[in-house]
């Protein structure tokens, strides 16, 4: 039994039928009811039944029907009936046809039927007209004959389409729709499939623009069993295309500047149609400049004409080029863009250390970190530029060997560190502000561009600092001192102590020597205890000459935060610190005689208080105070 083509049985196929034959005798059913033969009368050809005699009932047992049939008679009719079985075309005669069906006469007991939907054109029939059909069921449920046109077509179109595919010769076919994997193909009531692969030599983006084309197909594959067929464009194409190759490759010649059509865009280049052969434009031969794709170049249909750079017999490949048709852009480069002219450019590259500009097609040159701007530290060029950003700048060198430009943008405005001296002189006062602080100091911001630095050494003229956090806050309007300018190094030397005036001189005299002071516990240390003092100073008190075991069990009796009192023995403005002695910290049995004597020097001294006191040598490196250095 022959079944209607679905996509399924075109790509998978259906399973192979089996058929059977059925014998037919000439034995004679009972007779159709009178109200049906009316009603089959109604819609037959009514010229059919002219010599038709109608016998009744009484007749049918009368002794004249039961007279013997002569051999002869009898031979013409039974040569009427033919050996029929299902599953095979036939030929029959249009005898009639109501709305459902079309009544055919294929010389059997009974007549056929078709159904009139296999119509679907509308081009019915006529009364008489013979036809091919395909016998799909002798009897059905109804008693019926089943008959098929559209089965009969396929089989007689079958069996033409075995003929082309046996003689291996084209066949012209419609794409009539898309399926997963290629396109169905019409074939003139057979549907085949054509694999995506199948349809051109180049592969295809858009499989869409082929639908409801007509084109020329070779049958590649041609299944009877599972009445399956797959057919072949890019056969045929190939086999065209294999001639012009070979026609081409005995008269191209290197170097040769031929015109092509852009047959496909790919992401590594460019397919040419020489005219039925192919070449590849590779995106590296598109442009001496940069080409991020071959679209930018580029389109499909667009007509180029290109130079054969590379052909390869053997293989039969061409590389072709679009940029060797121009100048190299490096020759004469120096003539173009001598030492300090200007060019403009678009930024093509960004690096951590720099950005490339491309000047022209081909030539790039590269704006280096330190040369895009005179007095701001730029650590990447995004802090400046983008992508795209187009930009003017002054050829610095050129190394044509290397084939390097180094470029400026700086170079373009006035060096404002030519007459720093002379805008910001020594000794001069200006405001800031603070943009950032380090370990050893604070950078303050004069202008835009210009920024100087204050050494922690210079932050405090009584505080001993750390850490410019200390004293200040990133982002704090101060007032600042000019200590030093150095054009050459580019550097600002500032002082925020140097804004007040230096107020040792008066604590020289404050703290004169012997004074009773009492101070805060700031640190203990292994030497010493520090204590923060009035007027914003710090004093020490050193342990003076004691065992390591003594000191540290001598420290563990005082904490930061504890008052303490001790005597003025020393002022020291360079180290910002006042030296005290105390009896309790400063004294042992080893320096009783010592003491004794420092004690009788201070009532005896009338000394002014801005000088420095007089201790016997021993007992003076004694109580030296620690260098900063041995604080915590």
């Amino acid at each position: 039994m022959i079944e209607t083509q679905t996509d399924e049985m075109v790509v998978e196929a259906a399973e192979e039928e089996t058929s059977s034959e059925v014998s037919v005798g000439t034995e004679v059913q009972d007779s159709t009811p009178t109200a049906d033969i009316k009603t089959t009368v109604n819609y037959l050809d009514p010229g059919l039944f002219n010599d038709v005699r109608v016998v009744k009932k009484e007749e049918l047992v009368s002794d004249t029907l039961q007279e013997d049939i002569h051999d002869e008679i009898q031979k013409q009719y039974v040569s009427t009936f033919h050996d029929i079985s299902e599953n095979q075309v036939i030929t029959g005669r249009v005898i009639g046809m109501n709305d459902n069906e079309i009544l055919v006469d294929i010389g059997f007991k009974s007549e056929g039927i078709i159904d009139r939907s296999e119509f679907a054109d509308g081009t019915l029939p006529k009364i008489g007209e013979q036809l091919e059909v395909f016998l799909e069921r002798i009897e059905d449920e109804s008693g019926n004959t089943i008959l098929s046109k559209s089965k009969a077509d396929f089989m007689r179109r079958w069996k033409e389409l075995r003929e082309v595919f046996e003689k291996q010769t084209t066949i012209t076919g419609k794409i009539v729709r898309r399926i997963k994997g290629g396109m169905i193909v019409d074939l003139n009531t057979v549907q085949a499939f054509l694999p995506g692969s199948q349809i051109d030599v180049r592969p295809i983006q858009d499989f869409d623009q082929y639908l409801d084309q007509e084109m020329e197909f070779r049958i590649v594959k041609f299944n009877e069993a599972r009445k399956n067929i797959v057919v072949s464009h890019k056969i045929i194409l190939e086999e065209s295309l294999k001639e012009q190759r070979e026609a081409l490759f005995k008269k191209i010649k290197l170097g040769e500047v031929l015109e092509g059509r852009v047959k496909n865009i790919t992401d590594f280049g460019v397919f040419i149609d020489l005219g039925g052969v192919d070449g590849l434009l590779h995106i590296t031969d598109l442009s001496w400049g940069r080409v991020n794709h071959p679209s930018e170049i580029t389109k499909i249909g667009e007509t180029l004409t290109v130079k054969v750079i590379d052909y390869d017999e053997e293989k039969q490949r061409i590389s072709l080029g679009l940029k060797q048709l121009t100048p190299h852009p490096w020759e004469d480069i120096e003539d173009k863009y001598p030492v300090g002219t200007k060019v403009k450019g678009k930024i093509v590259s960004m690096t951590n250390y720099g950005a490339f500009i491309e000047i022209e097609p081909g030539v790039e040159g590269l704006i280096h970190v330190s040369e895009m701007s005179w007095t701001r530290h730029v650590k990447n060029p995004s802090e400046l530029y983008s992508m795209g950003d187009e930009l003017e700048a002054m050829v610095l060198s050129i190394d044509t060997e290397e084939r390097k430009i180094s470029l400026g943008v700086k170079q373009l405005q006035p060096d404002p560190w030519d007459k720093i001296e002379e805008k910001y002189m020594v000794g001069s006062v200006y405001k800031g502000k603070v943009i950032n602080l380090t370990q050893f100091g604070a950078f303050v911001e004069l202008e835009e561009g210009i920024d100087g630095l204050i050494h922690v050494s210079d932050l405090s003229w009584t505080k001993v600092v750390r850490h410019p956090k200390e004293i200040l806050e990133k982002g704090q309007e101060v007032e600042v001192r000019v200590l030093e300018v150095s054009r050459d190094s580019r550097r600002i030397s500032l002082g925020l102590k140097q804004v007040h005036d230096d107020p040792w001189p008066e604590l020289i005299k404050y703290f004169e020597t012997g004074k009773e002071i009492t101070g805060t516990i700031i640190r203990v240390l292994d030497k010493g205890i520090i204590l923060e003092l009035e007027k914003d100073v710090e004093g020490i008190i050193p342990f003076g000459k004691r065992t390591k075991r003594e000191r540290k069990a001598l420290a563990r009796n005082y904490k930061p935060g504890q008052s303490l009192t001790g005597h003025v023995m020393e002022v020291k403005p360079d180290e910002k610190k006042i030296v005290l002695y105390s009896e309790e910290l400063s004294s042992d049995e080893k320096q009783t005689s010592e003491v004794d004597e420092v004690h009788e020097y201070l009532k005896k001294q009338e000394a002014p208080a801005a000088e420095k006191i007089t201790i016997p040598d021993k007992a003076d490196k004694e109580s030296e105070p620690e260098e900063a250095g041995s604080e915590e």
